[in-house]
């Protein structure tokens, strides 16, 4: 496999985007990727397209990517469409990586675009379920609402508050289940995750591509609505719209790309779930796919400078630093509390405010978390940047079988000058 570079990244602000279309978002990320690469659209040699929910709110099921670039002018070339529901940006970029790779083909595009937003949130969060076993959805959550039912205060009882509907993605239901295990099996407490949503509210008023751009203090977060024991509103990602994509190539093309500031891709990863028991921390999709990822990488978790994952819930965020070795299985809102994952610590974990702060425009996402560590890696992300950062993870989940996600991608990136 030859080695590959990423040379452009663009991104939309995430947010409410009523007025705009699917091609008018995938435009603004297109052309600030294009200004930042210093390249053309006619060097594109091949796309890779995602998003999750358009055919399900417009009825566009099939040529997504076609429909949203052409009348961009990115026509002619293979365009591949992806759907792998929240991972679905993250793949795309891994089909892009292999274009190149491979020696198939020198510039690949990937792109994520995502209109999620409704004025019926009700459909927005029917959409969302979609990334589950939807004939096994009524069981699987049920499993669920089980999980240390017996540590929740009676006033928060499931039984006392709609699972889904208007009120919430039943997914906070799932993430809730997983916090509460958590909590029984090591002590893990509620403040400790309010520590990591005010975390990423602070990072994401620092950072102009953010949905929410507002501090939130920990009594905030706790004081906020109760979604699903222990995990209040704060804690959760909102749903969004938006645009981002990468714009990556082979080493011989840099020549074509003499203003670019090249960051190279030292793993990508794509994997899948298992039916793993809930008790078996080690099988964890994130921890197999990052052992490897770190394997072909030749670094370990102590060489990363910071880190992007997903926390579609706060307890996503601490799950993942501990799949992932930045800590060990049950320390994770230790290490949160320490500092340590926030701006100026030791591994500044989602920077850009995460999915809890920058938003979650579920295709979109991926690819936002990637433009994030370019910008840190070549040190140009302003008040939020990270001092030294040479070496960048990625880690983005989708959609749930079982108790972990469906499918995942780990990407890790090395500054290269």
């Amino acid at each position: 496999m030859r080695d590959v570079y990423i040379i452009g990244v663009g991104s939309t602000r995430m947010g409410r985007h009523l007025e705009k279309s699917i091609s008018s978002l995938t435009g603004e990320s297109l052309q600030e990727a294009l200004r930042d690469a210093g390249i053309n659209k006619q060097d594109i040699q091949s796309a890779w397209f995602a998003n999750f929910s358009w055919g399900i709110f417009s009825g566009q099921n099939s040529i997504r990517g076609q429909v949203a670039l052409r009348p961009l002018g990115i026509d002619t070339i293979p365009i591949v469409n992806v759907e792998n529901a929240c991972a679905s940006g993250s793949t795309a970029f891994h089909g892009a990586w292999k274009d190149v790779a491979s020696g198939l083909f020198d510039a690949s595009l990937a792109v994520g675009t995502e209109k999620l937003y409704n004025e019926d949130k009700a459909k927005s969060f029917q959409a969302i379920m979609s990334g589950v076993d939807v004939e096994q959805v009524g069981p699987q959550l049920e499993a669920f609402r089980k999980v240390a039912n017996e540590i929740i205060p009676p006033e928060y009882s499931l039984e006392k508050g709609p699972a889904g509907g208007s009120e919430k993605s039943s997914f906070m239901d799932v993430y809730g289940g997983f916090a509460r295990a958590h909590m029984r099996k090591y002590g893990t407490t509620q403040r400790q995750l309010a520590v990591i949503s005010s975390k990423n509210h602070h990072h994401g008023a620092l950072n102009p591509y953010a949905q929410y751009q507002k501090e939130m203090t920990v009594e905030e977060v706790l004081r906020d609505k109760m979604i699903s024991w222990p995990i209040t509103r704060p804690m959760c990602a909102p749903i969004g719209d938006g645009s981002a994509c990468a714009i990556i190539c082979s080493k011989d093309f840099l020549r074509k790309a003499p203003s670019a500031r090249p960051i190279k891709v030292l793993a990508s990863l794509l994997g899948s779930g298992t039916n793993r028991p809930l008790e078996a921390d080690t099988e964890d999709i994130g921890c197999r796919l990052s052992r490897r990822a770190y394997d072909i990488a030749g670094i370990g978790p102590e060489d990363i400078s910071i880190v992007e994952v997903h926390d579609a819930s706060a307890f996503g965020e601490l799950q993942v630093t501990e799949a992932i070795g930045l800590c060990r299985f049950g320390e994770g809102g230790l290490l949160a509390e320490s500092g340590a994952t926030a701006l100026g610590g030791k591994i500044p974990v989602n920077v850009s405010g995460g999915l809890e702060s920058r938003g979650h425009p579920i295709g979109a996402t991926g690819l936002g978390q990637i433009h994030e560590l370019i910008i840190q890696l070549r040190g140009e992300a302003g008040a939020r940047q990270v001092e030294g950062a040479r070496v960048a993870l990625a880690e983005n989940g989708g959609g749930a079988i079982g108790v972990e996600a469906a499918a995942m991608c780990i990407h890790i990136f090395q500054r290269v000058r």
